[in-house]
């Protein structure tokens, strides 16, 4: 499915003009046109769902094995130090279109990139409790 009022799915299907690296039936995979390093890209479902919560289990595998092959390829050809595949969920979460994408991002030493969280220190006993209550 396609929403009209979507702006990934107009770029994902060609309505739109963009620097895209890579195309095949399910995706398009573009540059970011605000990117966080050199190299950074969107992976783009052609088909709408608007986070990891409505994409179907299939294309979300094929999103996730087309995010090691080009993480693969921008390795080779940028000479990057290192790859985040990061995907975001929710405003809160700091997601801002609400189509499923997934970026990926090189890395390179000193890139100055503020991808990665400031870590916390849980107690043991509270981590415990939070392991008790995730339990699946």
């Amino acid at each position: 499915m396609v929403k009209d009022d979507c702006i990934f799915c107009k770029l994902a299907n060609g309505v739109f003009p963009t620097n895209s690296i890579y195309e095949d039936e399910d995706f398009n995979v573009i540059l970011d046109n605000g990117p966080a390093t050199k190299g950074h890209a969107l992976i783009l479902p052609k088909s709408h769902a608007a986070n990891i919560f409505e994409i179907d289990d299939e294309t979300l595998s094929k999103a996730v094995v087309l995010g090691k092959k080009i993480a693969t390829h921008m390795t080779e050809v940028l000479k990057c130090d290192g790859v985040n595949l990061v995907q975001n969920n929710g405003q809160a979460a700091g997601q801002s279109v609400f189509h499923y994408h997934l970026h990926v991002i090189p890395r390179y030493e000193n890139d100055n990139a503020h991808i990665l969280w400031n870590p916390t220190e849980p107690s043991a006993e509270s981590l415990k409790a939070l392991c008790a209550e995730l339990k699946m």
